[in-house]
């Protein structure tokens, strides 16, 4: 039995998505599908389009069969925690035979070489990293230098720097990394990425990127004009969610909570959050009492060292509370601590069934069984996936809809 897994976003499910879904069945004849997907809260430190169970919903219907919500923890941090949380999750199932991820690339070989050495982490790596930290560049880019070092006379400057500097190649490289810390036996595969890039804003054909899509309904009022580039089932649950009054949500509706958040705590306290070093707290908690808005804010303080998706990524972090030193807990004992279902088909329910009898980390179904723990680290994770939830749903646009304790009270989802 083949199983395949994806770590997914899906903000929203558009067409891209299915075609990455489907070449990934093709090219691993899988006989299932699991997906590790972040929850109300991407990556890129942003709010999710639309809440997690309508996203669940729309992975289901188009061919998913169970979907894992990867842990806000995880979600909020650099691609290498990200990427280590999600292959945590999919590898403590014991059932995943391949991980499925679209990179600009598209060379599974050049990715595993790179991977590796970042694994190994030779000393002239470290040394010449921090060498470019020291000269200002950001993480990224002193990485991509350091290795451009290190393998000059195998590969060129201009080819490490066209695979390091895109965003889909990066985690790429971070999901197989991960994979080797954990000396899993899942195989990676890699799809090169159809037709737009993940930041693109441009429309080909019947495909465009989330980026453009979110682009599109932020400012336009006619939601029509994404139906083209999503599958028929996406737009139909974005338009129910939308016409509920429970989507879309963007920063801009967090900008008073964040910017409370920011005024409240002084530079001390802002120090204690992931990825606020190197006098950061100064620049952030100057900017918040000199500016009035999140996007003067994170202007201000933007840098090519500190680059716009590390500033938002932080921004919701103090919002929801996670410090480094949660994170380095975390991280010491293993990284996630459970498997939380978010859904499932009735193929996903047999794979359930043969992951119950395998996984090594606590599966929830129903999430108010997490207080039968006795893991402190579960009950402190699973509780910032629901004060997540919590701050989500109250900014959703109909007052109605803002309930609190929705994890509590919503169900998996059953297609």
């Amino acid at each position: 039995m083949r199983v395949l897994g994806l770590i997914t976003e899906y903000n929203p499910f558009h067409n891209g998505h299915k075609y990455h879904l489907e070449t990934s069945k093709n090219i691993t004849a899988a006989d299932y599908v699991v997906c590790v997907m972040s929850g109300n809260f991407i990556q890129r430190g942003e709010p999710a389009l639309l809440n997690k169970w309508a996203k669940t919903k729309m992975a289901l219907m188009n061919g998913v069969d169970l979907v894992i919500e990867l842990p806000v923890t995880y979600v909020l941090q650099s691609a290498e925690y990200f990427a280590f949380g999600a292959v945590k999750i999919l590898d403590s199932l014991n059932i995943v035979t391949d991980l499925c991820f679209g990179s600009e690339w598209g060379k599974i070989d050049d990715l595993k070489n790179i991977a590796g050495i970042l694994f190994d982490e030779p000393v002239e790596v470290s040394l010449k990293f921090k060498q470019f930290l020291d000269q200002g560049d950001s993480f990224v880019k002193a990485r991509e230098k350091a290795i451009i070092d290190y393998m000059k006379g195998k590969y060129s400057a201009q080819h490490i720097e066209e695979i390091m500097s895109s965003p889909n190649n990066i985690l790429a490289i971070e999901y197989i990394k991960a994979l080797y810390k954990l000396n899993s036996n899942i195989r990676p595969v890699t799809i090169k990425r159809y037709k737009t890039g993940y930041h693109s804003l441009e429309f080909k054909d019947e495909i465009a990127s989330a980026t453009a899509i979110r682009n599109l309904i932020l400012h336009q009022s006619n939601i029509m004009e994404i139906k083209p580039y999503m599958p028929l089932s996406s737009f139909d649950i974005l338009n129910k969610e939308i016409n509920a009054g429970k989507a879309p949500i963007f920063t801009q509706q967090f900008e008073t909570a964040i910017l409370s958040l920011l005024r409240k705590q002084d530079h001390l306290q802002l120090a204690l959050f992931p990825d606020v070093n190197e006098g950061l707290e100064n620049r952030i908690q100057s900017a918040a009492y000199k500016f009035g808005t999140y996007e003067e804010v994170i202007s201000a303080v933007k840098t090519k060292r500190y680059t716009r998706t590390r500033l938002q990524r932080i921004m919701l972090n103090i919002l929801l509370g996670i410090t480094q030193d949660m994170l380095n807990t975390f991280q010491k004992y293993g990284g996630p601590q459970y498997i939380r279902v978010l859904g499932m088909n009735s193929r996903g329910k047999e794979l359930l069934k043969a992951i119950k009898k395998k996984a090594s980390l606590p599966i929830i179904i129903k999430p108010s069984s997490y207080k039968q723990s006795c893991n402190p680290l579960l009950k402190q994770m699973i509780e910032l996936d629901f004060l997540a939830t919590d701050l989500y749903s109250l900014h959703y646009p109909a007052k109605n809809e803002r309930k609190g304790r929705l994890d509590l009270l919503t169900s998996p989802v059953i297609i």
